[in-house]
C-alpha cells in the first residue's frame, strides 16, 4: 500500500476548486484518490467479506431487495455496513484518511468520520439503487452538514452502475420519499435521469456528495463486479448527537468482534 502521507498527497491539489465545485453542484469528482496498489489492498479485504471469509453477516443486507432476486447465490445489491468494525486497520488506511481531509475542506474543520459501508453489484444483477437523498434516511439533526465519499474499486461506468447526481439539488428541500417496494427498507423519490448527470470514474477515483444531493445508480449489466467503498463524514457534534439519540447507522452496541489483518 502507498507510503505517501495524507499531507503529501494533498500538496498541490486544487482544494479551492474542489470547494467551489462542491458548494455549487453538491457533488465533486476526485481522480486517483488511491493508487493501484491501494486498490488491490481494498479489493482483497472486500472480497474476503463478500465470500464470507470475514463474516459480516450481521451487517450484510440486500440494498436491491425491492426487486426480484437475479442470482441464486448473490444479493441484487450487496450492502455491508461498518467494514472498519471488522477490519480496524481500514480506519488508518488511505481512503478514510484522505477522504476525511477532503471532507474538512468541503464542510469545515469540525467534520469527523461517522460511518462506512461497502456496496457491490455482482455481474448480471441489473438492479438499480433508486433515486434518493441520503438525508431522508437520517434523523432530523440540528446541523445537516454531511458528505459521503464513494470510492470505485472497479472502473464504474454506465453499464455497471456508476453514480448519477442532480446538480444543485442539495440547495433545495428533501423530496418526499417512500419505500421502493412494499416492506422494503430501501427508499426512493420521484426523479429521473433527465434531471441528472452520469459520473463514470476509474478504479481508485471517487465522488463526494452532500447528504441532500439526489443520486442513483443503474444496475450492473456486465459480467464483472462493481465494487464501491463509501465513507461518510459530518460534524463531530452531530455524530455525538446521533449516538446520544440511539442512531449509529446499524452498528449495534453488542457488535464488538474485530479481525486484525
Amino acid at each position: 500500500m502507498s507510503s505517501v502521507t495524507t499531507k503529501q498527497w494533498l500538496d498541490g491539489k486544487p482544494a479551492e476548486k474542489w470547494n467551489e465545485s462542491f458548494i455549487r453542484d453538491g457533488y465533486l469528482v476526485v481522480d486517483n484518490l488511491v493508487d493501484e496498489e491501494s486498490v488491490e489492498f481494498y479489493r482483497d479485504i472486500y472480497d474476503r467479506m463478500l465470500s464470507g471469509d470475514i463474516d459480516t453477516s450481521t451487517h450484510r443486507h440486500d440494498l436491491g431487495s425491492h426487486d426480484e432476486p437475479k442470482l441464486a447465490t448473490q444479493e441484487n445489491v450487496c450492502q455491508i455496513m461498518w467494514p472498519s468494525m471488522y477490519v480496524p486497520q481500514l480506519l488508518e488506511a488511505p481512503i478514510h484518511k484522505r477522504a476525511g481531509e477532503i471532507a474538512k475542506l468541503l464542510l469545515g474543520k469540525d467534520v469527523v468520520f461517522d460511518f462506512d459501508m461497502l456496496i457491490s453489484k455482482a455481474g448480471r444483477t441489473d438492479t438499480t439503487v433508486p433515486w434518493h437523498q441520503d438525508e431522508a434516511y437520517w434523523p432530523n439533526m440540528p446541523d445537516k452538514r454531511a458528505v459521503s465519499c464513494w470510492v470505485a474499486l472497479d472502473d464504474a461506468h454506465l453499464d455497471n452502475g456508476c453514480m448519477w447526481f442532480v446538480p444543485e439539488s442539495h440547495l433545495k428541500s428533501v423530496r418526499p420519499h417512500r419505500p421502493a417496494a412494499p416492506g422494503a427498507h430501501v427508499l426512493m423519490c420521484e426523479c429521473s435521469e433527465a434531471e441528472g448527470i452520469a459520473v463514470p470514474i476509474a478504479a481508485g477515483s471517487c465522488t463526494f456528495h452532500h447528504g441532500r444531493t439526489l443520486h442513483y445508480s443503474r444496475g450492473n449489466k456486465t459480467d464483472w463486479m462493481r465494487r464501491a467503498f463509501i465513507v461518510n463524514f459530518r460534524p463531530a457534534a452531530m455524530v455525538q448527537w446521533e449516538r446520544d439519540n440511539g442512531f449509529d447507522h446499524g452498528k449495534g452496541e453488542s457488535m464488538q468482534l474485530h479481525l486484525q489483518i
